[in-house]
């Protein structure tokens, strides 16, 4: 029997992804699309309704708090029929106890139709789309399996979330090429009125097998080479550095970018709103069509999985010692170079899965963005602190606009 730690004493919170890895694009820094390795003996990779309500049951039935979080990804999550999500909302207000239940979905946006967006209209689903800014930058990588571009698709499946209304955010991979544009890239988005916007930079490596080259996880010993379409440390830096100078100052509470928000909220002391920023993981889960649970997204490895939910609880597994130790060793396993950097505790080593770099001293684990990150903090230092200051005061952060435009 597994040792758990204090239950409950965190919300469990475990992504899904109902699809697999099963998309209708072949993106090329797609680290989804690969894992269908793992199901090669599976003949169908989607989520039976049958799993589909143990893993509502169980999920509802673990709750400690009245607003619970369902975040649907895939793979591509719309190549699950709308009648799939139609029983999901059922299953959720059977099991929910009166809770507040809000779901969330991503998506590439190329299947949206009039009825998926009613229908998302008309349960208040948050929808997220993936899209990598303007036609030249999105269309470089995200492409079908025939090698067909998805730009035009994309931007006519958020017009129809406009249409309907529907509430809809962007989140943007950030990698070679879109990198060094980085004011042409945040002013699409501005320009289509995406009040909230995710950069994700992608750092992916890649090793030769017998039947080809595969992601690389963080424990793969051998030779490993960085994928060419990975963004660079010091282009990661500049974007951001560019970007926040924009917005520090103009958009301040008018356009919410995830990262800035989170360096802000490690300022202040709270938690960040995004797992690669906080001192511990192992907060957020995920689960596979067939029921087998991973500690992360991005550990989505065999020797990462938690087990599967045919033969253990969720709550077992999220609240269990192997998954508390995956969530302690983000911090544990920072070099002395991390633990002494000043702005440690505003990137907390970053996400343990880009830990691959060795320091100046040869210590094993620093991660490969380090030179970008430790950028972007000094540049914000003297704005995040106005902006802390304001919050103490109860005054709004965007009082630094004010600031910054008369200097």
């Amino acid at each position: 029997m597994s040792t758990t730690i204090m239950p409950f004493s965190r919300p469990l919170y475990v992504m899904l992804k109902p699809v697999g890895a099963v998309c209708n694009l072949a993106c090329d820094y797609c680290y989804y699309l690969e894992k269908s390795n793992l199901y090669k003996d599976l003949p169908k990779h989607v989520m039976s309704e049958e799993l589909l309500e143990k893993f509502i049951e169980q999920y509802l039935n673990s709750q400690t708090m009245p607003q619970v979080l369902f975040t649907w990804h895939g793979g591509e999550t719309l190549m699950r029929p709308v009648s799939f999500y139609k029983k999901a909302m059922e299953l959720q207000k059977k099991y929910g106890g009166g809770r507040t239940i809000d779901n969330c979905i991503q998506t590439n946006g190329t299947l949206l139709t009039d009825e998926w967006c009613e229908f998302f209209r008309e349960h208040n689903w948050l929808v997220g789309i993936s899209i990598d800014g303007p036609q030249e930058f999105h269309d470089e990588y995200r492409r079908n399996r025939q090698g067909m571009p998805s730009f035009v698709k994309v931007m006519h499946g958020i017009s129809l979330l406009k249409k309907h209304g529907v509430e809809w955010n962007g989140m943007a991979v950030v990698n070679d090429y879109n990198a060094d544009y980085p004011l042409e890239f945040y002013h699409f988005f501005k320009e289509l009125d995406c009040r909230y916007i995710q950069f994700t930079p992608i750092v992916e490596r890649l090793f030769s097998h017998r039947d080809g080259r595969h992601l690389a996880s963080t424990s793969q010993s051998g030779a490993v080479d960085l994928a060419d379409f990975s963004v660079s440390p010091e282009q990661w830096g500049n974007f951001l550095c560019t970007i926040f100078d924009e917005w520090v100052r103009a958009d301040v509470g008018s356009f919410y970018i995830q990262l800035f928000d989170s360096t802000l909220a490690n300022w202040m002391g709270e938690q960040p709103g995004v797992c690669t920023m906080s001192r511990s993981c192992g907060h957020a889960g995920v689960m596979e069509f067939n029921g087998d649970v991973y500690s992360c997204d991005h550990f989505v490895f065999p020797e990462f999985k938690l087990g599967n939910i045919h033969t253990q609880t969720l709550t077992e597994m999220m609240y269990g010692e192997r998954q508390a130790a995956f969530g302690r060793m983000k911090h544990e396993s920072l070099p002395t170079q991390c633990k002494e950097c000043e702005f440690l505790f505003a990137c907390n080593g970053e996400c343990p899965k880009n830990r691959f770099c060795r320091t100046s001293s040869g210590e094993e684990g620093l991660n490969y963005l380090c030179r970008g990150y430790y950028r972007f903090f000094k540049h914000v230092a003297p704005y995040m602190d106005y902006m802390k200051n304001e919050l103490m005061h109860e005054r709004a952060p965007a009082n630094v606009m004010h600031m910054v435009n008369k200097s």
